[in-house]
């Protein structure tokens, strides 16, 4: 199976299950987010966690070509630089997440990003019609 048809496979529907998620629980992902913020341990994990992930996918996904597949290397190298902000700067990451937590614009900018990329993607990826 095609690398870019994997991972298109794997990030569409998790993007899907979020979106949906973050647009049916409002208040319990807030609830969660302050949770995490509060957590410099957490705030650390989810680096790594988006560190690895994103370094995954360059290293397996590093495709610049004018299609759907610069989708996933886009996601990768975000999720690579999202994981290092997090591991290098943890304090502004305290400051930049309790901005955008009460930011409804950004919130719903997110779901709609999560929810629409995550169907692409899995079009993409399962019936390869992208």
């Amino acid at each position: 199976m095609d690398t870019s048809i994997f991972l298109a496979r794997l990030l569409g529907p998790s993007m899907l299950v979020i979106g949906l998620g973050l647009m049916l629980n409002r208040a319990t992902y807030r609830d969660m987010s302050l949770e995490f913020l509060d957590s410099p341990a957490l705030i650390y994990i989810g680096g790594l966690i988006a560190f690895v992930a994103g370094l995954a996918i360059v290293l397996t996904q590093n495709v610049w070509v004018a299609g759907w597949p610069v989708v996933i290397t886009i996601f990768g190298w975000v999720s690579l630089a999202a994981g290092i902000f997090r591991i290098v700067f943890p304090a502004s990451v305290v400051q930049l997440g309790r901005r955008l937590i009460d930011n409804q614009g950004f919130l719903i900018g997110g779901i709609t990003v999560y929810l629409l990329l995550g169907a692409w993607l899995s079009y993409a990826g399962y019936a390869g019609g992208a």
